[in-house]
Parts: structure tokens; C-alpha cells; sequence
């Protein structure tokens, strides 16, 4: 690993742990040479899983690309990062996790919504507009409507 301070490519593990419930390894390392820290982290690589999209393209999956769009929905929202990456964890778990080497976009984007609307209506009706495509004020207020009617039937 080349210190990204230095460039240096010998360095010494200061701290290990278990990261994403197991699933990832965090280090701390200090450069052997001008003794800078840094932190990296060790997955275990996975068979590409190829996203169909809305016109039929298909194209890999992008963790980033999920998170990103959570944190626009999720701006000014009282979520934190860690709620955004467990949320994304736990789609990855329930979508991707299966023995399938192809998913549809709309099967990660319900099961984002799906996760975002209990941890927040603000930021799920945001994500929605986007994901859904609203062309309207109409189709954003049935969006809003639809969660009232579920709001009520909540004991």
C-alpha cells in the first residue's frame, strides 16, 4: 500500500477492526518513512452485478451512485452518514446479495424508498420526485397523498 502522503509503499498496521457488520475490515496504518496516517479499508470483491436500467442498458452497479442520491434527498435532514450507509448496506443485503448476476433499477430504487420513507417522509418524497420522475404537481400530490392514507391506517 503506497502512503498517500510520501509514496512510499512500506508502512505498519496500527489498528484493525471489523467494519459494515463484518463485512469490511478498517486499518489504520502509519508510513514506515515520513510516518503519516491513513486509513483503508478491505472488502471482499464481488462478481459484478450488472443494473438493468429503466431503457434496458445495463451497466454495473455503483454503490456511490446510491448513496449519492440519498445524501441529496437527505439534505438539511436530521440523518447522519452512518444511517445513509447502513440503509445502503441493507438494500445491498436484500438486492444484491442473491445469486442473481443482473437486478433492475427498480427493484433497488423500491427497496431504497421503501427503507427511506421509515427512517424519513421528508427525504423519502424527495428521493420519490427524483426516482419517479414527477412530471407534475399532480403526480407529486398523490406521492403525498398516498402517505397520508398510510399514516392513518398506522395503529
Amino acid at each position: 500500500m503506497r502512503c498517500p502522503g510520501c509514496g512510499h509503499e512500506d508502512d505498519r498496521v496500527i489498528d484493525s477492526r471489523s467494519v459494515r457488520e463484518g463485512q469490511a475490515v478498517r486499518r489504520r496504518r502509519e508510513c514506515l518513512e515520513c510516518r503519516h496516517r491513513f486509513t483503508t479499508y478491505e472488502f471482499v470483491e464481488q462478481a459484478a452485478v450488472l443494473v438493468i436500467k429503466k431503457d434496458g442498458r445495463r451497466e454495473p452497479y455503483a454503490r456511490d451512485r446510491v448513496l449519492a442520491g440519498l445524501i441529496k434527498a437527505c439534505e438539511k435532514r436530521p440523518i447522519s452518514r452512518q444511517q445513509l450507509e447502513e440503509l445502503v448496506d441493507d438494500v445491498e443485503r436484500d438486492v444484491l446479495s442473491d445469486t442473481r448476476a443482473e437486478v433492475s433499477s427498480r427493484d433497488i430504487g423500491e427497496a431504497v424508498m421503501d427503507r427511506l420513507q421509515r427512517l424519513d417522509e421528508v427525504a423519502y418524497v424527495r428521493f420519490a420526485s427524483v426516482y419517479r420522475s414527477f412530471r407534475d404537481l399532480n403526480q407529486f400530490m398523490d406521492e403525498l397523498r398516498g402517505l397520508l392514507e398510510e399514516k392513518r391506517r398506522e395503529p
